[in-house]
């Protein structure tokens, strides 16, 4: 199955001549991008926004792969948190994030855009894909029939472990609560939460830290056994108190928790 899907792929990606793809640094754009990269005849420019939103380890990661693979790699900065659409958080902040992501890569480079959408992210509520609409981004992964588990098998299939081992990775706003607004302080808080967190319980596949008008919360997959759950909440809520904030305990992992009145992947 993965040669047949990664075949239409490049042949998609072959009717353009040159394009831009909208890098993240989680498994579904890195995988767009080493797909069109080795395989493609198109000229590629991968495309990575730098953000407090954005943890540095993907930063990093994509830095790393790019001198791998001899990416040709911009670097820029997309300045959401220039709009104050975006800064208040609204049920649709995702729609001003794309909205500025794409107009900026738009900005510093010609022709068509690719993102790493696939068929699941359109069973979600992704107000980014409106944005995406109307700049005239692209999804190869949607126009040829490939969905999360095919972007695993890809992965698997070319020997690509660091990427196949990652879990789902949104940005760090979608941890605030709709309505609360977005600050570079609580992001870097959520994220050295999120690392703390992985290095005490490092089997869990999903984990955040949620900014709620109710205080900090921590969400993980499946919460532990009662020594390590009190040591876990100890070591979490001196972390709240240290930065003077509430923790308000750890929870099991909810999809989209942080949405008020709308589901989100998250």
């Amino acid at each position: 199955m993965t040669p047949t899907k990664v075949k239409k792929l490049v042949a998609y990606f072959n009717q353009f001549e040159s394009f831009s793809i909208a890098v993240s640094g989680g498994i579904d754009s890195m995988i767009l991008a080493y797909i069109a990269n080795r395989f493609s005849n198109a000229k590629v420019k991968i495309v990575h926004a730098f953000s407090p939103a954005v943890p540095d380890a993907a930063l990093q990661r994509v830095k790393q792969h790019a001198k791998r693979y001899q990416w040709d790699l911009q670097i820029v900065n997309a300045r959401e948190f220039a709009d104050p659409n975006y800064i208040n958080n609204p049920l649709n902040r995702c729609y001003f994030c794309k909205s500025n992501l794409y107009t900026r890569i738009s900005e510093c480079n010609q022709g068509v855009i690719f993102s790493g959408t696939n068929l699941d992210d359109l069973s979600d509520y992704r107000p980014g894909l409106e944005a995406a609409k109307e700049l005239s981004v692209k999804h190869p992964y949607v126009e040829v029939g490939i969905d999360k588990a095919a972007i695993y098998s890809i992965a698997e299939h070319f020997g690509l472990a660091e990427l196949h081992a990652l879990p789902a990775q949104p940005c760090l706003a979608s941890r605030v609560e709709t309505g609360i607004k977005i600050n570079a302080d609580d992001l870097g808080f959520i994220n050295k939460i999120e690392e703390k967190t992985r290095l005490l319980i490092p089997l869990q596949k999903n984990i955040r830290c949620r900014i709620t008008h109710q205080g900090t919360f921590v969400e993980i997959d499946k919460l532990p056994e009662t020594r390590l759950f009190d040591d876990l909440s100890n070591v979490l809520s001196h972390m709240c108190e240290q930065d003077g904030r509430i923790f308000s305990g750890i929870r099991t992992y909810q999809k989209g928790s942080a949405f008020i009145n709308g589901v989100a992947h998250v």
